[in-house]
């Protein structure tokens, strides 16, 4: 009988195509694993993988599967919600996804104010990277995520929930640095700190649209894949960089000066949530609702 361990370790390994990452995955060994899959095939009577010596390819049917047992997790998940939505003594937890690190006072606020206008729907919280945030919603793994934004996706909504200012980011000691305000273009006219474009394609695309916008061939020089990591670069005289108020609050150094820029340029947190079809879960509505209170 093909039970529902198998399904999930298919997808390891059909998302991973390596049966050593997708061990890792759903922390067992290699070898049940492997035996688990080969199981799968058996019953199915088809073969779901080809197996070469440096990676692994789905066939055909394999592919198929993989499709078909997403939109299953799918129902299995909206049935789990569905039950304890008919328990009003059990309130599902919002679970929601915070990308790329982010730590600013608004997103604190966010929570604490939730708890205080709806205590009897409880927030769920985990940390992932961009791209896990976007599997997530798009598997119903999560209701809603923050982030500095992620590519376009058709099936994601992403609005707008709070900005901040954008400020100069400089190594103590900078020449710039004992300014009250800045012109963006004098920043920009030394090499400017660049993003991840896997680990913080949001934040990189909103610093390479300001820089654009008053300069026509800004020069980037190097990049970070995370804000912390950002801070520590610019601190070591690796080129300035743009961040945004609320994390220069946050991520307070003495070795990194944080100048305001004479141009109202905006950093923007947006929410995130899978677009439904037959409208939003009401309290997803009001949470989505909630965010955009803190503009």
């Amino acid at each position: 009988m093909i039970e529902l361990r198998h399904l999930r370790y298919f997808i390891a390994v059909a998302e991973e195509l390596s049966f050593r990452r997708a061990a890792e995955r759903v922390h067992i060994d290699q070898t049940p694993l492997s035996r688990t899959i080969r199981d799968l095939e058996d019953q199915l009577g088809v073969q779901l993988f080809v197996r070469t010596p440096r990676k692994l390819h789905l066939t055909p049917a394999g592919l198929r599967l993989l499709k078909e047992v997403r939109k299953l997790f799918i129902r299995v998940e909206r049935t789990y919600r569905a039950v304890r939505d008919t328990d009003v003594r059990f309130r599902a937890p919002l679970r929601i996804g915070v990308a790329d690190g982010i730590a600013q006072p608004k997103l604190s606020e966010c929570l604490v104010r939730w708890r205080e206008v709806a205590p009897e729907v409880p927030l769920e919280l985990t940390e992932m990277r961009a791209s896990e945030l976007a599997a997530a919603l798009q598997r119903e793994q999560l209701d809603a995520g923050f982030s500095f934004g992620l590519p376009n996706d058709d099936t994601l909504s992403q609005q707008p929930a709070w900005s901040y200012r954008a400020m100069a980011l400089l190594p103590f000691g900078h020449e710039l640095a004992l300014q009250p305000t800045l012109p963006i273009t004098e920043v920009l006219a030394f090499p400017l700190l660049s993003c991840h474009a896997d680990r913080l394609p949001g934040l990189l695309h909103q610093i390479r649209a300001i820089a654009q916008r008053h300069s026509t061939i800004p020069t980037f020089a190097g990049e970070a894949s995370t804000l912390s990591g950002y801070f520590t670069r610019i601190a070591a005289g690796l080129g300035v960089g743009l961040a945004d108020a609320g994390h220069v609050a946050t991520l307070c150094r003495s070795d990194v000066v944080a100048v305001p820029l004479h141009e109202d340029e905006r950093i923007t947190t947006f929410v995130l949530h899978k677009h439904q079809r037959f409208g939003l879960p009401h309290s997803l509505q009001r949470f989505v609702a909630h965010t955009k209170t803190l503009h």
